[in-house]
């Protein structure tokens, strides 16, 4: 009998081990935006010189499934060049997200999971696309894009609208994407109603958290500055404190979403990290 059990644990574990080493994180860049005044963010312009921030979007391939987190800025806008967004602020995407997922061979009815950190139109910019896969979206997040998305004026709803149509797994709290805890998503709130960031466990890389907005600049994590645009400072602050203790406990390394001197050392698809 003793015996059967650890024979059937030796035949588990590197079925296990094998699944982590098949994980992959894909990069994607999905745009860039330009601010000749950073003070929204809760900084002031002498505290930063930074005014270009980097947006992207992310596959993760697990041996059960695809997850795409983020959709970048709108796709209508690629290749434009510089768009202005409203005064002081331009955005520019080059290359289509779509084009950058056929390089790789993967097209969007593969794609078994969306997720977005929030739905602002800087994260939502090809939601659209994905009315095919499931959604996992937190609760507030949903009724706030859905349900309230006049009170949330960074939200367009003609990047997300057709969602509607799609099958939803409403969450209220952390999830287990693929349930082995490689690839979980952690509830955030405060940027947005139902703002989320994503942990993701690689085999070589190790432990990485995707910030969404919980922070759009380093000095924004060294100093704890709130935008002003975020819907509940306290709330904000809270994720910061619970997430910062996520990245302590598990020695996960975190990648400031928006911050361009990280993306401009990342490796981009079609490379990925594993």
């Amino acid at each position: 009998m003793f015996r059967a059990f650890f024979l059937t644990i030796a035949l588990i574990v590197p079925a296990f081990a094998a699944a982590a080493e098949e994980i992959r994180l894909y990069v994607f860049d999905c745009g860039s935006l330009r601010f000749d005044d950073v003070a929204a963010f809760g900084l002031t312009n002498d505290e930063t010189e930074v005014r270009e921030m980097f947006v992207p979007c992310y596959l993760v391939e697990h041996p059960n499934g695809r997850l795409f987190w983020d959709a970048g800025l709108p796709v209508a806008i690629v290749g434009q060049g510089d768009v202005p967004l409203q005064p002081g602020t331009t955005m520019r995407y080059d290359r289509s997200v779509f084009d950058q997922l056929d390089d790789i061979g993967v097209s969007l009815e593969t794609i078994d999971y969306a997720a977005f950190s929030h739905m602002h139109f800087d994260h939502a910019g090809a939601a659209n696309a994905f009315v095919g896969s499931t959604i996992l979206m937190q609760k507030p997040e949903y009724v706030a894009a859905f349900e309230m998305a006049d009170a949330n004026p960074v939200f367009d709803p003609t990047l997300y609208g057709e969602l509607a149509d799609a099958e939803f797994i409403l969450l209220e709290g952390d999830h287990d994407v693929f349930g082995d805890g490689s690839v979980r998503i952690i509830a955030a709130y405060g940027h947005t109603p139902g703002h989320q960031v994503l942990y993701v466990d690689l085999a070589n890389t190790g432990r990485i958290v995707l910030s969404g907005d919980l922070y759009h600049f380093r000095f924004s994590r060294k100093d704890r500055r709130v935008p002003s645009f975020n819907t509940d400072a306290s709330a904000t602050l809270t994720a910061m404190d619970k997430v910062e203790r996520l990245l302590e406990e598990t020695g996960a390394t975190l990648w400031i979403e928006h911050d361009k001197a990280l993306a401009d050392t990342l490796t981009k698809a079609p490379r990925f990290y594993d």
